[in-house]
């Protein structure tokens, strides 16, 4: 069958194949093998600038160029090659030695070089660090942004809705009244916040040989440090160094950046289920679209689908985040291999992620508050000043206020001539009593919106 979206297995190369498209040159295979071939490059260049290996010489010339370029920007159809020469080895680390190694061939001339590719390294020296930069690429460089565009956007939001009433609704049941804007806050600085823990997550590698205690790097150069030198090449590419692991870096930062990814996925669920209620009880219309169809049956409608859509992708992510948090860092003895597979689906959990972004950005642009529908569910509630009168009967030492006005509104709807009525009646200061014959519903929001412009 001819390769197409359509005729994609997964969604992500699917129907979602545009929204998923930025994560494509990272977690593709091409992808894998990209950072791979950029790895082994890169330690090559780093173990001819150590003077203690004294066969080597620091690479320039014809070789260094070459090395630059397959470590800055490998070719599809150089990986093509890579991925042929694995077709002979069985062996998806090995061909990408083996790749370099004929690359080399033409500008080594006494081959020296070319058996200094992949010198001392276990596979997983070449792995963890070639999916460490993935991951730091699609976090800095894909969701990183995705994120700041929402909580920005959000921000806007807030600041546009700050001081449009809202009745707030707690246990689904009618309850002090906020703003719009301020629970629009509310979700952008948890949003912020959590962006800004998975921002900060340390991104580990290590290049430390078999079981992690560089045997076969003593083995050759004894009077070498190792350690430090592994570390300095670490540094080189941007990542922390995790000096103590057995063959593989026990993937534990992994654990912490899918936790921490898993948290801002959830702030975005919370935030689509709020707006999708908040669409069905009308306080939010939806822009319709020329020639998009919401029902069909029912004409008339405008689902929140992209909300939907939201909702879903970012189950699908969390499940596989929540996976991937459990199982990486266990590994039998010195290591299995279970890691494999699991790690070379990182991507999709990401992917899902992403195309939730994009279709909860698609969503904020498309609601518009609508504040008749607001006031009117704020005049229908006149029961929620309730809890202002009794607050103020508090100061004033009247006996048992609560319990008054618990016995007047507790599960009934009150109109403004019964509570004007009941106000009249308190025997508090006049001022007192002229403020809160002034509330209504609508003006009853505290600091609501102070806080959503102050965000």
């Amino acid at each position: 069958m001819q390769v197409h979206p359509l005729t994609a297995v997964s969604p992500v190369d699917g129907r979602y194949t545009g929204k998923a498209a930025p994560l494509r040159p990272v977690f593709s295979e091409f992808g894998l093998i990209r950072y791979r071939v950029a790895v082994e490059a890169r330690w090559l260049m780093a173990l001819s600038q150590e003077r203690g290996i004294v066969e080597l010489e620091p690479v320039g010339g014809e070789a260094g160029k070459l090395l630059e370029s397959l470590a800055s920007g490998l070719s599809l159809e150089q990986a093509v090659e890579v991925k042929t020469i694995e077709g002979t080895t069985n062996h998806d680390v090995k061909a990408v030695e083996y790749f370099l190694k004929k690359q080399l061939a033409p500008v080594d001339h006494d081959g020296r070089l070319r058996e200094f590719v992949h010198f001392a390294c276990t596979s997983e020296d070449i792995n963890n660090l070639a999916y460490a930069l993935m991951l730091r690429d699609a976090r800095d460089r894909v969701l990183g942004p995705e994120f700041r565009r929402l909580v920005f956007r959000l921000g806007e939001l807030a600041d546009r809705y700050a001081d449009l009433p809202m009745l707030s609704r707690t246990h689904g049941q009618a309850a002090s009244p906020t703003t719009l804007g301020k629970e629009i806050a509310n979700l952008a600085w948890r949003l912020r916040r959590q962006k800004e823990g998975f921002l900060a997550v340390e991104i580990l590698g290590k290049i430390n040989g078999a079981v992690g205690n560089y045997n076969a790097h003593l083995a050759a150069y004894p009077d070498v440090d190792w350690p430090a030198v592994a570390r300095d090449f670490i540094a080189s590419l941007g990542l922390g160094f995790n000096p103590y692991t057995t063959q593989i870096e026990p993937h534990d930062w992994i654990a912490e950046y899918c936790h921490a990814l898993l948290r801002c996925n959830t702030v975005l669920l919370d935030l689509c289920r709020d707006v999708w209620g908040y669409v069905s009880l009308g306080y939010f219309r939806q822009r319709a679209v020329d020639g998009e169809i919401g029902s069909s049956t029912m004409p008339h409608k405008v689902n929140p689908i992209d909300f939907e859509n939201a909702e879903g992708n970012l189950g699908i992510a969390n499940a596989l985040l929540e996976h991937f948090a459990a199982k990486l860092p266990v590994s039998r003895w010195q290591r299995d291999l279970t890691d494999s597979t699991v790690l070379r689906n990182i991507g999709v959990a990401l992917a899902h992620t992403l195309i939730a972004c994009a279709s909860v950005l698609k969503g904020l642009e498309r609601i518009e508050a609508d504040p008749e529908r607001l006031a009117a569910d704020l005049d229908q509630n006149w029961e929620v000043l309730g809890e202002a009168i009794q607050t103020v009967m508090r100061r004033h030492g009247l006996e048992n206020p609560y319990e008054q006005l618990k016995a007047l509104t507790r599960g009934q709807r009150i109109d403004v001539a019964r509570l004007q009525e009941f106000i009249q009646g308190l025997e508090i200061p006049l001022d007192a009593k002229q403020q809160l014959l002034s509330l209504t519903p609508g003006t009853y929001t505290g600091l609501a919106a102070r806080l959503a412009r102050e965000l």
